[in-house]
């Protein structure tokens, strides 16, 4: 677990989308980001309050998360005097970067010397097995989504946000770094071993009551040829009892292929089901969750409703509209 509450830094961030892993921290788990710190030449602001190291360390923090992601995901040589000062404070680091901080001498040494932790979300923490497809006890639900990047983990947060303002028993399963980051603990799907995977999601979501909702956060695409099998992964090792189809009708292409075209809803919709059944016969598709963010509130309006008359599905943009019908529709099946 990474200690809460986090003090998010933003570091020497261009521009807003650079900061994108703080901005879901803050977005979904705003009662742990105590506040936020920047470099002088920062331009992303998450509307939190600005604290020096020693003021966040005061008013309760405990981890100092990097929620910037600079261009190849490396530390920043400016970034180093904050990550240091933060350690001399007894804060312990979270980061999802692909640079680890573990392999930086100087942030170990000040670890060793404060005791306190450096977190790479992105290393998995235990051996998984090879998954064995057993059916599990309680409910769980799953996002799948057209194309990477289309919103797949916000939607999986709506989702249980919503439930668990019903008094539902709920938890969000993370697999990728801003959702472990968000929730505190997780599996980095897409650093474990392609046999392991499935058995790390079975692992992930274990046999729990009945009435308990495990609400699977989705990576990648089965229309994306360079990650479809860590989709593939989280469909079988999932065994979801239902599916959330997500979508972002703006795309002109696969995220990073420019030469294939974004898959339609209805290409999703008859492609997961039969895979979907392999694992778990009773699987259905329970909601369409549609990202609005580049279209206009009218063009988004007449969209969904469209979409929510072909498919006969409850269709919203969770972040908008939030997923009460979705909920509505998945505890009355």
């Amino acid at each position: 677990m990474i200690k809460a509450p986090y003090l998010l830094f933003l570091g020497d961030a261009p521009d807003q989308l650079a900061a994108k892993v703080a901005q879901g921290i803050r977005d979904w788990r705003p009662d742990i980001s105590i506040g936020q710190i920047k470099l002088p030449n920062c331009k992303a602001d998450l509307n939190l309050k600005n604290y020096t190291l020693e003021e966040a360390r005061e008013n309760g923090a405990k981890t100092l998360v990097i929620g910037v992601a600079n261009r190849g995901g490396k530390f920043s040589d400016s970034w180093k005097e904050t990550l240091c000062g933060a350690l001399d404070l007894k804060l312990d680091i979270a980061s999802g970067l692909h640079n680890l901080l573990s392999d930086e001498k100087d942030l170990v040494n000040l670890s060793k010397l404060n005791d306190c932790n450096l977190i790479d979300v992105r290393v998995p923490k235990e051996q998984f097995p090879i998954g064995n497809g057993k059916k599990r006890t309680g409910k769980r639900c799953l996002t799948i989504g057209t194309d990477c990047s289309v919103g797949k983990m916000y939607s999986s947060l709506a989702i249980e946000k919503e439930m668990r303002s019903r008094g539902m028993k709920v938890s969000f399963r993370a697999t990728g770094q801003t959702g472990i980051l968000i929730s505190g603990e997780g599996i980095p799907l897409d650093a474990i071993v392609a046999d392991f995977m499935a058995g790390a999601v079975e692992t992930l979501s274990p046999n729990n009551d009945d009435d308990h909702w495990d609400i699977i956060e989705g990576q990648g695409s089965l229309f994306h040829v360079s990650y479809s099998g860590v989709t593939m992964a989280l469909i079988h090792g999932g065994q979801p009892d239902h599916i959330i189809l997500c979508h972002e009708p703006t795309r002109t292409h696969m995220r990073g292929l420019p030469h294939y075209d974004v898959p339609t809803l209805e290409a999703l919709y008859q492609l997961v089901l039969p895979l979907a059944k392999i694992s778990n016969p009773n699987c259905k598709i329970s909601g369409i969750c549609i990202n609005t963010k580049n279209m206009d509130r009218l063009e988004s309006e007449n969209l969904k409703n469209d979409i929510e008359k072909a498919f006969k599905l409850p269709t919203v943009d969770p972040f908008i509209d939030g997923t009460k019908k979705i909920v509505d529709r998945l505890i009355q099946e």
